[in-house]
């Protein structure tokens, strides 16, 4: 792809690995300057290493709220602007409810939710004013189907549908645009607890994705001629009847 996020800057939390990681190269291949942000210190100072310079390191832990209410600062101390902000860090519970752990369910909800609106909330004065930006929030396909096994995270991702669509409308005619990609089940840590048995039957019938191809739904969605929103971008293996 030619490179039409010459001269742009990207942020993306969660971007040591999985999607964030790759949203990143792909936006940085298509010419812009990225702040991968992260907590994992040591594997964004390999990964930025291994980028080059245009990739830029940045340590967050986005459950504290001192440190997410600063990320504004932080990425144009180190970028020197913002124009597309991706906020995909999130974490992922599945499993019967009657078994849960609260606790773990605490941890989804602030992270995929309290977390990603507060960090959207850092960073939306300066797009405001500036009259230009995009983001882009990660959403799920289960935030527009209810997924059985996972009724917290369903919940959590809703959430984050909900937040889109109100939030697009209200900054409607500011030059900023708000929209999310809604993957089906993506190859990533989140997936991880999955029952062995549920993992490998997926993997078996290929109805798993790969981080890529998430990638390039966002790239898409970030690359549209101003007057063009995409609001919603929903990207599932073709073996998923949803």
């Amino acid at each position: 792809m030619s490179e039409v996020l010459n001269g742009k800057v990207a942020a993306v939390t969660g971007a040591a690995s999985g999607i964030g990681l790759a949203c990143a190269k792909a936006m940085l291949g298509a010419g812009a300057r990225v702040v991968l942000i992260d907590r994992a210190e040591d594997r964004l100072a390999e990964i930025c290493a291994e980028l080059g310079p245009e990739t830029l390191p940045l340590t967050a832990d986005l459950l504290d709220a001192v440190q997410v209410d600063s990320l504004l600062e932080q990425i144009l101390g180190l970028a020197g602007g913002l124009d597309i902000f991706h906020a995909n860090a999130g974490t992922y519970v599945g499993g019967p409810l009657v078994d849960g752990d609260p606790n773990a369910w605490d941890l989804v909800l602030n992270l995929n939710n309290n977390a990603a609106f507060r960090s959207v909330r850092s960073v939306l004065p300066h797009m405001v004013g500036q009259g230009s930006g995009d983001i882009v929030m990660t959403g799920s396909i289960s935030g527009f189907v209810p997924v059985v096994w996972e009724p917290i995270y369903t919940a959590s991702k809703y959430a984050v549908t909900a937040f889109v669509h109100s939030l697009r409308r209200q900054v409607n005619g500011q030059g900023v645009r708000v929209g999310q990609v809604a993957p089906g089940p993506v190859v990533t840590a989140l997936i991880d607890d999955w029952p062995k048995a549920k993992l490998d039957e997926a993997l078996a019938n290929g109805s798993l994705m790969g981080a890529q191809e998430v990638a390039e739904a966002v790239l898409f969605m970030v690359t549209r001629p101003q007057g063009v929103a995409v609001r919603d971008i929903v990207i599932l293996p073709t073996t998923v009847d949803l």
